[in-house]
């Protein structure tokens, strides 16, 4: 880990903006190891941040931030959109001023599982189909009800009416019209191409997990919650890297 500007190690623990924390500290209400720092410059070693306080109070020192959000109906996947509502109002502007961004997209009608990170190799390498990272939807459908010979042709890669030759998936039927889909793809509207090249219409898509990482039950939608250590430490092994320990 390396060191990092105090304005920065602030604003990372969401106490403002830099404008706002660098304010803090020139005012004298920071101290490290128990001295008053006046410098929003000063670089804050590994083995100093658990004695980062501010007005007397401990902060959490983070090097990056990675949130599970539990994505609506009705909401972009976006941070702006001349149009239409997007994710951006149900995070913090703090955290989306620290770089925040979506890991992949979901539909605006898609609901489940959504990454929020800082981290841009890990976002881009998740959502990567290089990396063959598994994401599991759970769907309901219209029109032909699914067979015993479905699951077979998904796993042996579905070719689409416009030519795309699909990667192997794995299809496991709950109900007639009900089933999980887990692929590691994700070209626009596959799901639901997938689901129409098979004579069906998807009514229902929802993202129960990304890898090993399973939407938090607890969250409603519009919900969000940080990842515990043990889930950021999976998501950084999965695409052969190494946690930020600081985060």
């Amino acid at each position: 880990m390396e060191s990092m500007r105090l304005d920065r190690c602030l604003a990372n623990a969401g106490l403002g903006s830099r404008t706002e924390v660098r304010d803090l500290v020139k005012k004298g209400r920071v101290t490290v190891c128990g001295q008053v720092v006046r410098d929003p410059g000063y670089r804050v070693q590994p083995d100093q941040t658990d004695a980062v306080y501010v007005n007397g109070q401990s902060i959490l020192v983070r090097h990056q931030i990675h949130l599970m959000l539990h994505k609506p109906a009705g909401l972009v996947t976006a941070l702006d959109d001349k149009h239409l509502p997007t994710i951006a109002s149900l995070v913090p502007q703090q955290l989306w001023r620290r770089g925040l961004f979506p890991v992949g997209r979901l539909d605006r009608d898609t609901t489940g599982l959504l990454i929020l990170t800082t981290d841009g190799t890990l976002g881009h390498r998740l959502a990567s189909p290089n990396w063959e990272v598994w994401k599991k939807y759970e769907l309901t459908v219209e029109g032909a009800a699914f067979t015993a010979a479905d699951p077979e042709r998904f796993a042996h890669g579905l070719i689409l009416p416009d030519g795309l030759q699909c990667q192997p998936a794995r299809l496991e039927i709950l109900d007639s019209h009900k089933a999980s889909l887990t692929l590691h793809e994700g070209k626009y509207h596959q799901v639901k191409r997938m689901m129409l090249a098979t004579g069906r219409t998807v009514t229902r898509l929802h993202r129960h997990s990304v890898g090993s990482l399973v939407l938090d039950p607890a969250l409603l939608p519009g919900q969000w919650r940080e990842l515990t250590g043990e889930e950021i430490d999976t998501l950084y092994r999965l695409v052969d890297l190494s946690p930020d320990k600081g985060s």
